[in-house]
C-alpha cells in the first residue's frame, strides 16, 4: 500500500495544557488509501511495528481464513459485557431453511420487520442463505419480538433486549427498535467473526444456547466526530455509523463548525458554507453538507438507532464565521480563513446586537433539521472572550436553544458561566478535580464524561503512532477503558453522570482509515463504560473479550491499531 503526501505541509502549534493544540507533526503527511485494511500482530510485537502495520494490509489476510469448526463464542464473550448471562448446554444452527420472523404483541410490527431486514442484510451475503424476513408466525427459525406493554418486558427500558437461544429457535424480544437493534449486535458477535464478510463463506453457523439479559447503565453513549478540521463526506460519515452501531452507542455527536471550516448550509447565512466551508486545516478544498446531505445523515444514523448532536461551537473557535462575514467582528473587519490549529484566538462579538441575530437565524434552521433533542453550543477556549463577555453571551444564548424546541449542550466551560436549568455540561479535562462542575452536577446540571486522557480518541498511543496528537499524553487500550464514569468527578453527585462520549478530533486525520485506525481498539472500551454495569468492569477479562474482536474487524475491513496490550488471535 502506497502512502499519499498532502500538497501542503502543516504546522500544528501548541501547549500541552490545551485540548487541541499540538506539537508540529510530520507525520501528519501520512495519509492512507480508503478502505484499508489492518493486519493485526501478535501481543508480542513492539508498538512500533503494530504501528507501521496499520498501513500495510496482508491480502492473505484481507482475503480471509477458513472458519474451523470450533464451538460457538460463549454468552459473555461480547463487548459491551451484558448485564446478565444465563449460559445453557448446546447450541442453535443457522441453516439454509432459516426464516426470520417479526412481530409485535400490539399488532405494529414495522418497526420488527426494520430491523429484521437489516439482519437478514448482514447474513446473507456471508451464509449464502435466503433468510427470509416473515411476519408468520412460528417457534423456529430467528425470531423478532416487539414487547412495548408486556410487563416482563418493562424493566428491559428503551434500549434493553432479552436474547433466549434454544436448540430451535433464536427469539430477540425487546420494549423498542433500540432494544432489537442492540440485541441484534449481540447476536452478530456471537456468531463467526465470518459471518462480517462480503462473500460466501463455510459456516458452521452456530450461537451458543441460554439467555441474556441486557440494559445499558447510561442513557448516553456517545461518539463525536470533528468534520471541522478536516471534512468528511456524508459517506465517510456513514461508514462511522456503522462502526458505531456495532457497540451501541446512541449519539452521534457532529462537531460541525471551527476555526478551519463551517461545515452546514444555513439559508439565512449562505456564505458560512460557500466561503467559510472552503478550506480546512493544510489548506485543502474542505466541503459542507447541505440541508440534503444533513438529513441523510440524520436518517442514515436513526436507522442505526443514532440520534445526531450537532454542534455550532461558539462564542469561540468562529473564524470561519468571522471571515464569511465582517459584521459578525467588532471592528467590522472580516478574518482572513484560516487553516492551522491553533486555538483561542477568534471570538464573535459579543456586545453587538447582530451577533444575536445570527445565532438565532443557525439554531432556528439547524433545530429545524434536527430531530433530536439536543443542540450543542460549544463554549470551549472562549480566550479571546472576556468572563463577563462570556456569561453574558450564554446568557443569551442558552434561551434561543430552548426557544427552538431543544436542549442545550455544551463543553464544561459552561459551567463557569450560568447554566441554564436542564443543561448538559460535557468534561474534557484531565483530572476531574473542577469545583465548578462538581457544584454545576449539584445543582441540576448533568454531565456527560470525555475525559481526554482517556476517552479523546485522536489522542496518540505511544511515542511512535504516526497520527494524532499528545497533549494529553498518551491513551492506550487500557487507560481509555480503566475508569469508573460514577466517580471521576470529584464530589459530582454520581446521578448527575448522564454518560459517556469518545470525540475524535480531526487536526492530523484525512482519511476514514485513519479515523479508524485511531478509534480502533478504544471506541468499544469506552462503549462499554457506557453501556455495561459497573460490576462487570475487568481490564483482565475485558482485553480478552477485545482480542475476539480483531477478526471480526479484519473482516469488515476496520484499520485498527494492534495494541501490544490485547492478547490478538494469532493467524
Amino acid at each position: 500500500m502506497g502512502l499519499a503526501v498532502p500538497k501542503s505541509d502543516v504546522s500544528v502549534k501548541g501547549s500541552p495544557v490545551r485540548r487541541r493544540r499540538a506539537r508540529l507533526l510530520c507525520s501528519l503527511l501520512l495519509t492512507v488509501v480508503a478502505g484499508a485494511g489492518t493486519a493485526a500482530s501478535s501481543a508480542s510485537a513492539s508498538s512500533a511495528s503494530s504501528a507501521s502495520s496499520a498501513f500495510s494490509a496482508s491480502p492473505s489476510h484481507a482475503a480471509g481464513v477458513a472458519q474451523a469448526a470450533t464451538a460457538p463464542a460463549p454468552l459473555d464473550r461480547v463487548v459491551p459485557a451484558p448485564a446478565s448471562v444465563r449460559p445453557a448446554a448446546g447450541s442453535y444452527t443457522i441453516r439454509s431453511n432459516t426464516r426470520i420472523r417479526v412481530s409485535a404483541s400490539d399488532g405494529s410490527a414495522r418497526p420488527a420487520r426494520r430491523v429484521g431486514d437489516y439482519l437478514a442484510k448482514v447474513l446473507r451475503p456471508s451464509t449464502g442463505f435466503s433468510l427470509p424476513v416473515t411476519a408468520r408466525s412460528g417457534g423456529d427459525g430467528i425470531r423478532l419480538r416487539l414487547l412495548p406493554q408486556a410487563a416482563g418486558a418493562r424493566k428491559l427500558g428503551a434500549e434493553g433486549y432479552r436474547l433466549e437461544v434454544t436448540g430451535r429457535a433464536i427469539t430477540l424480544s425487546a420494549r423498542g427498535s433500540a432494544g432489537l437493534f442492540h440485541g441484534v449486535q449481540t447476536l452478530r458477535q456471537l456468531l463467526p467473526a465470518s459471518v462480517e464478510r462480503t462473500t460466501r463463506q463455510p459456516g458452521p453457523w452456530r450461537v451458543s444456547r441460554g439467555t441474556i439479559t441486557d440494559v445499558p447503565r447510561y442513557a448516553w453513549r456517545g461518539a463525536m466526530l470533528d468534520v471541522s478540521r478536516h471534512f468528511f463526506s456524508v459517506d465517510q460519515v456513514k461508514r462511522y455509523i456503522d462502526q458505531l452501531a456495532l457497540y451501541k452507542l446512541n449519539k452521534l455527536h457532529l462537531h460541525l463548525s471551527d476555526d478551519q471550516g463551517w461545515r452546514i448550509a444555513i439559508d439565512s447565512w449562505p456564505r458560512l458554507a460557500t466561503y467559510g466551508g472552503s478550506t480546512q486545516v493544510g489548506g485543502g478544498p474542505g466541503g459542507y453538507y447541505t440541508k440534503a446531505d444533513y438529513r441523510e445523515i440524520v436518517r442514515y444514523a436513526a436507522s442505526r438507532e443514532l440520534t445526531v448532536v450537532p454542534e455550532i461551537d461558539m462564542p469561540g473557535h468562529t473564524n470561519a464565521a468571522l471571515a464569511s462575514y465582517a459584521r459578525l467582528n467588532c471592528d467590522g473587519v472580516a478574518q482572513p480563513l484560516y487553516t492551522g490549529t491553533d486555538v483561542g484566538f477568534s471570538s464573535l462579538c459579543a456586545p453587538k446586537e447582530v451577533t444575536y441575530d445570527f445565532v438565532d437565524d443557525v439554531i432556528r434552521e439547524l433545530a429545524a433539521l434536527t430531530p433530536g433533542r439536543y443542540l450543542h453550543i460549544g463554549g470551549d477556549e472562549a480566550h479571546s472572550t472576556s468572563h463577563e463577555d462570556y456569561a453574558a453571551f450564554m446568557d443569551r444564548v442558552q434561551p434561543v436553544v430552548a426557544k427552538y424546541g431543544k436542549t442545550v449542550v455544551g463543553w464544561h466551560q459552561l459551567t463557569g458561566a450560568r447554566p441554564a436549568k436542564g443543561a448538559i455540561a460535557q468534561y474534557w479535562g484531565l483530572n476531574g478535580n473542577e469545583k465548578e462542575v462538581a457544584e454545576a452536577a449539584k445543582a441540576g446540571t448533568r454531565l456527560v464524561l470525555s475525559p481526554a486522557n482517556r476517552a479523546y480518541l485522536d489522542m496518540k498511543y505511544d511515542a511512535d503512532t504516526p497520527l494524532g496528537l499528545s497533549w494529553a499524553g498518551y491513551v492506550e487500550a487500557k487507560q481509555s477503558y480503566d475508569w469508573d464514569p460514577a466517580t471521576y468527578i470529584k464530589d459530582a453527585p454520581a446521578s448527575s453522570v448522564l454518560g459517556v462520549e469518545a470525540p475524535l478530533w480531526s487536526e492530523t486525520l484525512l482519511t476514514s482509515p485513519q479515523l479508524e485506525y485511531m478509534a480502533f481498539p478504544r471506541l468499544p472500551g469506552i462503549a462499554e463504560l457506557g453501556w455495561s454495569p459497573a460490576r462487570t468492569h475487568d481490564w483482565s477479562d475485558y482485553r480478552v473479550r477485545l482480542a475476539a474482536q480483531g477478526p471480526r474487524w479484519d473482516a469488515l475491513r476496520i484499520a485498527y491499531y494492534p495494541s501490544p496490550q490485547i492478547p490478538w488471535p494469532a493467524h
